[in-house]
């Protein structure tokens, strides 16, 4: 002790240099221990996003979805906001039916709120499915403050209000889990009974994306684990997983370790030349067509 005493308080400017050096990493890492939750989420609360969109839609000739308002709690009485998109199909000039389609349980991505998401949701809506896409607690409109564990209770508690309040029976019901949102689509779909998974451009960790984007920082610090690699193996329904190669914020070799990681019926589905964000935009009517295929492969025995 003595000895490290004396070489710490050594004037020798290597010695002046190494103990700067040392600070310098241990403030940077301190920094990013407390607060980490700052550098993995980047959510958007209203009244910032596109709320001031058409909620009536014409969808084709003979289809048309209405866009509405929700509100449920999650188990530890948190606020939170969804929109549900209902496809209705014309019977004749006057009248309208809802139609008898599966429901996508949408987990959206990390920046901004569910509203950055209407163009996305609309053109899916044309497969065509139901859509319920909710905000995790500090997005958008709903309440609180963002965590992991809080994104497993909000994922649960729209999992629950689409069969309470919505009326979905679980046969109905396919997860969708885009980026950020795989996490919790993962985490849902290894507890609890849905006809399919839909993962794409998502992580096998936050310590491996951590790897990626900050590898100064060692895997131990990082107290986030949104483990989603080690709970795939719990997942026993079809799953889908989509990714790009070309994908500049979660590597495209994550999308493939977590579909490796699968139980059958699994398929991978590339997209060459698309970034993170445009992949259904590159993807094309080729995507659409791939989602549905697998949408009613996964809901036919309903």
């Amino acid at each position: 002790m003595t000895l490290l005493r004396n070489l710490w308080s050594s004037r020798r400017p290597g010695w002046r240099l190494l103990r700067i050096t040392l600070m310098l990493v241990v403030g940077t890492l301190g920094y990013v221990m407390i607060f980490e939750e700052s550098f993995i989420y980047f959510p958007s609360r209203y009244p910032v996003g596109r709320w001031d969109v058409d909620r009536s839609l014409q969808l084709s000739t003979d289809a048309v979805a209405e866009i509405t308002d929700c509100w449920f709690t999650s188990s530890d009485n948190v606020a939170l906001h969804g929109w549900h998109a209902t496809v209705r199909h014309r019977t004749d000039g006057s009248s309208d039916t809802a139609a008898d389609l599966p429901v996508l349980l949408w987990c959206h991505g990390n920046a901004g709120n569910l509203s950055d998401r209407y163009a996305f949701l609309t053109r899916m809506l044309t497969l065509p499915v139901h859509i319920f896409i909710f905000d995790y607690r500090g997005y958008g409109r709903s309440e609180g403050r963002v965590s992991e564990d809080g994104m497993y209770r909000d994922v649960t508690a729209a999992y629950g209000y689409l069969q309470t309040d919505l009326g979905y029976a679980t046969k109905d019901i396919v997860v969708f889990g885009n980026s950020l949102g795989g996490v919790p689509a993962v985490y849902l779909a290894a507890r609890e009974k849905v006809a399919g998974v839909i993962l794409q451009s998502t992580f096998t960790s936050v310590p491996d994306m951590a790897g990626v984007s900050m590898p100064f920082v060692p895997r131990f610090l990082v107290r986030t684990q949104m483990d989603s690699i080690n709970r795939i193996v719990d997942v026993t329904c079809p799953s889908l997983f989509i990714h790009s190669p070309n994908d500049e914020v979660v590597p495209y070799r994550f999308g493939r370790q977590l579909y490796e990681a699968a139980n059958e019926p699994r398929d991978f589905y590339e997209i060459a030349g698309a970034t993170h964000n445009d992949i259904w935009l590159v993807g094309g009517q080729a995507y659409f067509e791939r989602v549905g295929t697998f949408v009613r492969n996964c809901t036919t025995d309903r």
